[in-house]
């Protein structure tokens, strides 16, 4: 798959994933919109791609604040004309402690995270991609929130949120032309090391260039079938 002429915007664009993910579209077309809170960390993403400015832009911008997805928005579509694709990264992880010792203010700041950032966005850009017929939407989840195990409340309750908005988005969508799906993965693997010691503990990891490549098929035109789908990435390799 070629992706001339496509328009991909990778939240979290500096981590190990975005990071991957940046390359490998950029390998292949696309041009990019990486995203994410430090300036400086992104431009030195935008150095190691290599592309030129037509190609390629960054903002530095806290996606959890009201506004500041159609900021992105609108920069992106001024600076492409356009907008295809959505690679949502922004998350984190708090967890730890038994339900009735979580602070309040940990829950909220998953809850900010995983599901503010993702409704901020949706609302900014997908009115853009039903109105042109196509688009692809990717976040990424874990199998935690079907396993709701003991100590990760916060994260939890974020990713499930997460899931329980880019589902119901899926179900608004089809006919549509615009996809939205979601990878669930244990850990991102960013410096494999279950390739280098695979053990109980790292057997289920992912790398980021496994996730890519799954990322890359939803994003085909190949896989406009695929909506509302939940793709487990954390089976025994």
């Amino acid at each position: 798959m070629v992706l001339d002429k496509r328009v991909v915007v990778i939240t979290g664009a500096s981590g190990g994933l975005g990071r991957v993910a940046a390359q490998h579209f950029a390998e292949n077309g696309a041009r990019l919109a990486l995203v994410g809170t430090n300036a400086e960390k992104l431009e030195e993403l935008v150095h190691e791609l290599g592309l030129p400015e037509e190609r390629c832009l960054s903002l530095a911008v806290d996606l959890g604040a009201p506004g500041s997805a159609k900021k992105v928005f609108d920069v992106v579509t001024k600076n492409f004309g356009r907008v295809d694709i959505l690679l949502h990264f922004v998350g984190g992880w708090i967890g730890g402690t038994p339900l009735i010792r979580v602070d309040p203010d940990d829950l909220a700041a998953m809850i900010q995270q995983h599901i503010w950032t993702a409704f901020y966005l949706a609302q900014a850009f997908v009115p853009h991609f039903t109105s042109n017929g196509w688009g692809r939407i990717v976040v990424i989840s874990s199998p935690s929130v079907a396993e709701t195990p003991a100590n990760v409340l916060p994260y939890t309750v974020g990713k499930s949120g997460l899931e329980a908005l880019i589902l119901t988005l899926a179900n608004e969508l089809p006919g549509s032309g615009v996809t939205a799906n979601i990878i669930r993965v244990r850990k991102i693997d960013v410096a494999h090391e279950r390739d280098q010691d695979r053990t109980s503990r790292t057997i289920s990891w992912t790398t980021p260039e496994e996730i890519t490549s799954a990322i890359f098929y939803l994003c085909s035109d190949e896989a406009g079938m695929i909506n509302g789908a939940r793709i487990p990435l954390y089976g025994n390799p």
